[in-house]
């Protein structure tokens, strides 16, 4: 479609849309029309306002009973109650390269918080975790932890960041020996572990467990059984995604500590602290040297690789559409259902989302 032909779209959707707020009775009506437009402008149309009015919660800023302090992240913002508990909202934000994308995602922030929700339920005999409870579809509540300084990542497969540096030479990943001859998507022997430290802000840096000890970020013995969990974890969340016709392929854990135990905290096994590969066709692909069809918010990333983006100096965002960021939400959610194995529900939101969030978590905190 010529950039012409597209602004004329844009202009009759802005038209359109301007007339009404009801967006569904809108695309009701318009697809009943007999209007036949020309090379499927219709249709087109009729996909982007489907996405028009779609409802994103980018920022939040409440004042919870017993609140002491909040912390803003890439992705969730995070409240302490008390010094005692957690109220953790997974916004609709998506960052990547390390940076906060210019637009929310509709429905990211319930289905990162659906799926962390179920699997840390599903591991609680395994490893102990910090969720209560989640109070509403975009909230996780649980205990304050001292958190550790480092991202547990483990890997089972060469890919990604790992493989971008294994094809540039590297034959030592964060004090991990790799061997020679390996290809991208190729299983490892064994999963590694490769820690990264944990930055507030800017680019997370590997390190190694050796360098972590050493440099004291985290004792030697809550290391090591930081270690136990994250590989017992990953034996799980395969074993869980093998049934659902999926590989893990890697992810990351985070752990904290309280009352000198060591706790599971943050998300867990989503699409965005997680890769998946579709195992139907795994070995095929990979004898090819094709691309994996994965489960990831790879396609973010490459997205912004192919409009010359990768966070660097002298880089400019690219500019994200009302219809690219729809895109965007029916990939997580085609990420929830293939994943979790379950059909999403969409939880629709008339009011203000932020409104719905602070009625619902105010309501568990004074009943608790």
């Amino acid at each position: 479609m010529t950039d012409k032909k597209r602004l004329k779209i844009d202009v009759v959707c802005d038209i359109i849309f301007n007339f009404a707020k009801r967006t569904n009775l809108l695309i009701r009506l318009f697809a009943q029309s007999q209007w036949d437009a020309e090379l499927g402008v219709k249709q087109e149309i009729l996909k982007i306002l489907k996405y028009k009015d779609m409802k994103a919660l980018t920022r939040t800023d409440f004042n919870f009973p017993g609140q002491k302090e909040v912390y803003h992240g890439k992705v969730r913002d995070v409240y302490n109650i008390n010094d005692d508990l957690m109220v953790m909202i997974a916004t609709d934000r998506i960052s990547a390269f390390d940076v906060v994308l210019p637009k929310g995602i509709p429905f990211k922030g319930q289905v990162l918080n659906q799926i962390a929700a179920k699997f840390l339920d599903a591991s609680a005999d395994v490893v102990p975790n910090w969720k209560l409870a989640t109070p509403d579809p975009m909230v996780t509540v649980g205990l304050k932890c001292e958190g550790f300084r480092v991202e547990m990542i483990i890997r089972g497969y060469l890919t990604g960041s790992a493989w971008r540096e294994y094809k540039a030479g590297c034959r030592s990943l964060c004090g991990v020996t790799l061997p020679d001859g390996m290809k991208e998507n190729e299983k490892f022997p064994h999963p590694i572990i490769t820690p990264t430290t944990k930055a507030d802000e800017g680019h997370d840096e590997n390190i190694s467990k050796e360098e972590i000890i050493a440099q004291g970020i985290v004792s030697k013995e809550d290391y090591e059984k930081m270690e136990e969990y994250t590989y017992a974890l990953f034996e799980l969340g395969t074993k869980i995604a093998a049934e659902k016709g999926l590989i893990l392929v890697d992810t990351k854990y985070e752990f904290g500590k309280r009352d000198g135990k060591v706790y599971l905290i943050d998300e867990i096994h989503t699409p965005d602290s997680s890769r998946y590969f579709y195992a139907e066709g795994y070995q095929e692909k990979f004898e090819k040297g094709e691309p994996q069809k994965q489960l990831s918010k790879e396609f973010v990333r490459q997205w912004l690789i192919e409009h010359d983006f990768m966070n660097q100096p002298g880089q400019t965002m690219p500019e994200m559409t009302d219809e690219f960021v729809g895109t965007i939400s029916d990939r997580y959610i085609e990420l929830y259902e293939h994943i979790v194995g379950e059909t999403f529900v969409k939880t629709e939101c008339e009011e203000d989302i932020a409104a719905r969030i602070e009625k619902n978590v105010n309501d568990y905190l004074t009943n608790r």
